[in-house]
Order: C-alpha cells, then structure tokens, then sequence
C-alpha cells in the first residue's frame, strides 16, 4: 500500500508488498523489495537497492550524494540486504568512484536513531548500531559487531566480527575479531566473553583464545608475539580469526592494550 500523499517515480521498482507511508519520496532508480515497510517522511534515492523485510522509519535519508568533496555526480550504488531496522533521522550513502563505487549493508542489522553509514561502507550481518554513531568513509564492519551510543568511527577503519565498542568511543585504530574497545581514542580492554558465551563457543577455544590475546599483546612489537606463537593455538578458529585480521591489512594501525597510555597516544601500531 503506498499512501496517496508519498512520492514514488515511476521509473523505481517497487514490489506490491512494499508499505509507504505519507510524504515519503521514492527515487526512479531504487529498486525495493518484498515486504518492506517505509514509514513517513523518508527519501530514498540513487541507485540504491533494498532487500526483503526491510523496516525503515521517519526521515531517514537513503541513497543521497556522499559527503565527499571528490564526489562529482558519478555513478555509483547502494545495496541494502534483507531484515534490517533502519530508524528516525538514519543516513546512508552509496559509494564513490575512489572508493569502489558501492556501499554495502548485510543482513539483520539495527541502525539506531541519527546513526550514519557514509560512503563505501562495508557493513556485514546482525550489526547493531547505536544512536549518534558516524561510520566514516571506507569503514568496514564484519558479523556480529555491536557499536555504542555515541561512538565515532574513523574513515578506513575496521572492526573484527564479534568485536564490541562502549558508549563515546573515539575509533581510531583497527579492533580485532571478538575484542572489547573503549576510550576516548580507542584502546583494548579485553575479549567480549559475554557475546563469545551467548554465540555458544566451546569453552576450551574461549579460553585458548583468552591465552592467545595475552601472547599476542605480551608486548608492543606484534610481528615478534604473532611469530612466537605455538601451533596450539593457531588451530583454535578463533585465534585463526584474529591473527588473519591483523596479518590482512599491514597498513592499518591495531587496536592494542596499550593505547590507553598518554605516552602512545600518537603512535601508530603496525603490524
């Protein structure tokens, strides 16, 4: 049911199932799935497409230009997937053509009240994003992760599956898979136990990977920890995960225990 007063091209796709509330505007290039339910007051545009079962609410803003001072009217996409809740005041941008053309959002994310997504985002599935969060441009988020309240993310940055960032964390530096970071510019506290128990982990790889995380940060020099490894714990999957994270991208500085230090405030840790 699309209500009288929205505005939706003709040119868009839009699936029967597809409620749209009062005043919402629909672009000619958006293409949305079954079941989706856009409430008032939202615009939707560019070359955005959006999955199944999707929830969006008032005055998000989906698809509009990227605040990106390169950006110059190229062509470029953003793909939403299936299940997601997108609440009051959300924005999400589509990519540019520096930074690959696309923005991606998995499945079954939450993205809380004026959370935004900026361009070139990779968001994985079962994210929740808290109120007030800014993803800078090019971030990347794998499964799993929980972002608090207040949080800012840094352009480029990544954030390991599984990992948990507190309320008013300033995210700097790359967070592993299953690491718990908090501060104003973000340090270690720990592993997210609680969210490795409740995704039923087996407990001997919770706790090899709890002796792993303290050989891997025994030290600052990462190179020499990861290579004093033993073979024990490089077959624990969880450990895989987070030694293939911090080996993936050696030009991205790692979230360390140490960062909480005044000293190491402006030093960069790299693998």
């Amino acid at each position: 049911m699309i209500d009288s007063s929205a505005i939706v091209h003709k040119k868009a796709k839009v699936s029967a199932s597809v409620k749209i509330g009062p005043y919402s505007v629909i672009g000619p290039n958006v293409e949305i799935g079954e079941n989706v339910v856009i409430h008032s007051h939202v615009n939707i545009s560019g070359n955005t497409k959006i999955g199944n079962n999707n929830k969006i609410y008032p005055f998000a803003s989906i698809g509009n230009d990227p605040q990106d001072l390169k950006y110059n009217d190229e062509e470029t996409k953003l793909i939403i997937g299936n299940n997601n809740k997108i609440r009051e005041y959300v924005t999400i941008h589509p990519g540019t053509e520096g930074g690959g053309g696309i923005t991606i959002i998995g499945d079954n994310c939450l993205f809380m009240i004026s959370s935004h997504v900026a361009h070139d985002c990779n968001v994985g599935n079962n994210v929740i994003i808290a109120n007030n969060v800014p993803l800078g441009g090019h971030v990347n988020i794998e499964d799993n992760v929980v972002i608090g309240g207040n949080s800012a993310v840094q352009q480029f940055t990544r954030i390991g599956k599984m990992a948990m960032i507190g309320g008013m964390t300033g995210v700097l530096h790359d967070v592993i898979p299953y690491g718990l970071s908090i501060g104003n510019r973000n340090y270690l506290q720990g592993l997210n136990l609680i969210g490795l128990r409740r995704a039923k982990f087996e407990k001997k790889d919770i706790l090899s990977l709890t002796k792993a995380y303290k050989e891997i940060f025994a030290t600052k020099n990462l190179t020499d920890n990861l290579n004093k490894l033993n073979g024990e714990f490089k077959e624990n999957p969880l450990v895989k995960d987070v030694i293939e994270f911090i080996t993936k991208d050696k030009k991205r500085s790692i979230c360390t225990p140490f960062s909480k230090d005044w000293d190491d405030w402006f030093d960069i840790w790299r693998y």
